[in-house]
C-alpha cells in the first residue's frame, strides 16, 4: 500500500470510485498516514448512504470535489475544502469522462480472470469512464470483491501499478426494515407497476418496500442505475423475464447478496454511460421510474436534495431516468413520499428551497401512503387538487388556503 500512497503528492488529482467501489483498505491507509493528502484533490461520486471517510478531513491543504454530500463530509463542506459540483448522473459521467483531468485513477477490482482482466464487480457505475482519462492508472486487487463475469473489466497490462491486498471488507449494508406508512405506500406503487415493465428502482426506503410486493408480477427487467437486495426474492419468485436484458451500475446489500450476485447469471453491470442513457431508456417499453424525495409542491416539482437551506444530497440519476419514463411506452414516473415528517407536511404550497431538484415535467405520478396523486395531462388546479387529496388530513386545509393564495398571484 506504500506504493499506491507515494502517488498521493501536492497538486496530484487523483480519481477514487465512490459507492459500493469504494476502497476501504486505501481509506484505512491514508487515515494512518493523513499527511498523504497534503495538496491533493480526490473526484469521487461519493454517496450518503453508502460513504463516510471525509478524505479533506485528513489535511487542510486537502481538497475533495463530489457531486451529492454524505453527512460525514458536513465539516469539511462548511470548511471551504469540498467543491460539491451539482450535476445529474449523466453529467457526472460527461464530466468525468471529457473534462477533468486526472493524474491518478485508482480502481479496486476482483482477482483477475486467466486473461488478466480484472472485474468490477458490482461497482461499474463511474470507474470505467475516468480510468482511460488518467496519466497513471493503479489497480487495487481485493479478493473479497467476487469476480463477476458480466461486468467491465479492466486490464492488468493497462495499469501502472498492482497492488494485491488481504481480503478486505466491502461497501456493505443490511437489508431495510419497512413500518406501515412505507408498507402502505410500496402497495399502491406495486399496483401502478404493470407486467413487462421495465423497473428502476432509487435508493430510499419507499422504492425498497415495493419491490417485494411485485412477486407475483411477470415478465419485468431491471433497467436501473442501482439494485439491492429485494431483488432476489423477485428473481426467485420468477417475476422477472429470464430472456430480457437486466442491467444495472451498482448494487449495495449485505455478504449474502454479493454471494448471490456472483452466482447470478441474468443481470449485467455496466457504466453510467448505459444504465442512465435517456434514449436507450425510453425507448423500453412500461419503462418505470420509482424514486423519492424530501418534499413535493403543488406544481409537481419535487426537492431531493435539501432539508431547510442545507444541502443533504444531489439530484442523482432522477433526472435522466424521469425523461426516460416520459419518452417510454407506457412508461411511468413515480415519486414516493410519506405525507409527514415529524409533524411537518412533505407536500408544501411551493418549494422554498434554494433549487428545485425535478421539475413538474418529468413526474407523472406522486405517491403517499394517503393515496396516488395522477398528474400527467392535468392543469395547475387539478394537479394541485390531486396532490392536497394525498397530503396528510390535517394539512389539507392549510395547503388549500395556501393554494388559493397563490393561485391569485399567477
Amino acid at each position: 500500500m506504500r506504493a499506491l500512497l507515494d502517488l498521493f503528492t501536492p497538486g496530484a488529482t487523483i480519481y477514487l470510485p465512490g459507492a459500493t467501489g469504494e476502497c476501504l483498505a486505501l481509506t484505512q491507509a491514508l487515515a494512518q498516514a493523513p499527511e498523504c493528502m497534503a495538496g491533493v484533490r480526490v473526484v469521487s461520486c461519493l454517496l450518503p448512504g453508502f460513504n463516510s471517510f471525509d478524505y479533506p478531513a485528513l489535511h487542510p491543504e486537502a481538497r475533495l470535489t463530489c457531486f451529492m454530500l454524505p453527512p460525514a463530509l458536513r465539516a469539511s463542506f462548511e470548511r471551504g475544502q469540498i467543491d460539491l459540483l451539482p450535476l445529474s448522473y449523466s453529467q457526472i459521467a460527461h464530466y468525468l469522462g471529457a473534462r477533468v483531468s486526472l493524474d491518478v485513477a485508482i480502481a479496486q477490482v476482483a482477482p483477475p480472470h486467466a486473461n488478466g482482466q480484472c472485474s468490477l464487480s458490482f461497482a461499474a457505475d463511474f470507474t470505467p469512464i475516468a480510468w482511460p482519462r488518467a496519466r497513471r492508472k493503479v489497480l487495487v486487487i481485493n479478493p473479497a470483491l467476487p469476480a463477476l463475469k458480466n461486468a467491465p473489466t479492466l486490464s492488468l497490462a493497462d495499469a501502472d501499478l498492482v497492488i494485491e491486498i488481504a481480503p478486505t471488507p466491502l461497501v456493505a449494508a443490511s437489508a431495510r426494515s419497512h413500518g406501515a406508512i412505507e408498507a402502505r405506500i410500496a402497495a399502491a406503487i406495486a399496483a401502478l407497476t404493470p407486467d413487462g415493465a421495465a423497473i428502476q428502482m432509487g435508493i430510499g426506503g419507499a422504492p425498497s418496500a415495493a419491490l417485494p410486493l411485485l412477486r407475483d408480477h411477470r415478465n419485468l427487467s431491471i433497467a436501473s442505475g442501482f439494485i439491492g437486495p429485494e431483488i432476489m426474492a423477485l428473481w426467485q419468485a420468477g417475476a422477472f423475464n429470464a430472456q430480457a436484458p437486466h442491467v444495472t451500475g451498482m448494487a449495495l446489500g449485505d455478504a449474502g447478496f454479493y454471494q448471490w450476485l456472483a452466482e447470478a447469471r441474468g443481470i449485467r453491470f455496466a457504466s453510467v454511460l448505459e444504465t442512465h442513457d435517456v434514449a436507450a431508456l425510453g425507448a423500453l417499453p412500461r419503462f418505470t421510474a420509482i424514486n423519492s424525495a424530501l418534499e413535493v409542491d403543488l406544481f409537481g416539482q419535487a426537492n431531493l436534495e435539501w432539508r431547510g437551506a442545507r444541502q443533504m444530497g444531489g439530484v442523482g440519476g432522477a433526472p435522466e431516468f424521469g425523461a426516460a419514463a416520459q419518452r417510454s411506452a407506457g412508461g411511468r414516473s413515480i415519486i414516493a413520499l410519506p405525507s409527514l415528517v415529524g409533524a411537518q407536511s412533505r407536500i408544501v404550497v411551493k418549494l422554498n428551497t434554494p433549487t428545485i431538484s425535478l421539475p413538474r415535467a418529468l413526474i407523472d405520478t406522486i405517491v403517499t401512503e394517503h393515496g396516488v396523486a395522477e398528474l400527467r395531462g392535468k392543469a395547475l388546479d387539478a394537479r394541485a387538487d390531486a396532490l392536497i387529496a394525498i397530503a396528510d388530513p390535517s394539512m389539507r386545509a392549510t395547503l388549500e388556503q395556501g393554494w388559493r393564495t397563490l393561485r391569485a398571484t399567477l
